[in-house]
């Protein structure tokens, strides 16, 4: 079963957990499964629209999804899929 790598700011909503094992799919499905076993974590991961959030940076398999096939990208049974906020710096 993949796992999810949860950020710091994100484990609240997890019971602190920093990672998260959830099933196989496409990336938007495993959103899904992450907000159904931890409510809120999706609406933090996607806009209003169900696209990913600009601040929001998920990797699979050490690819940004945004150059694979996004929401679309296809996440198998021993990927790891790490959520990364975009840090902002002055």
């Amino acid at each position: 079963m993949p796992k999810v790598r949860i950020p710091t700011p994100l484990r609240k909503l997890t019971d602190g957990q920093g990672e998260v094992v959830t099933d196989a799919g496409d990336l938007r499905s495993v959103i899904d499964r992450l907000e159904q076993q931890h409510p809120g974590i999706g609406d933090r991961l996607l806009d209003e629209n169900g696209e990913l959030r600009r601040f929001v940076n998920v990797f699979v398999r050490d690819e940004d999804v945004r150059f694979l096939d996004g929401l679309d990208t296809e996440v198998g049974e021993s990927d790891t899929v790490s959520i990364v906020p975009a840090v902002a710096g002055g």
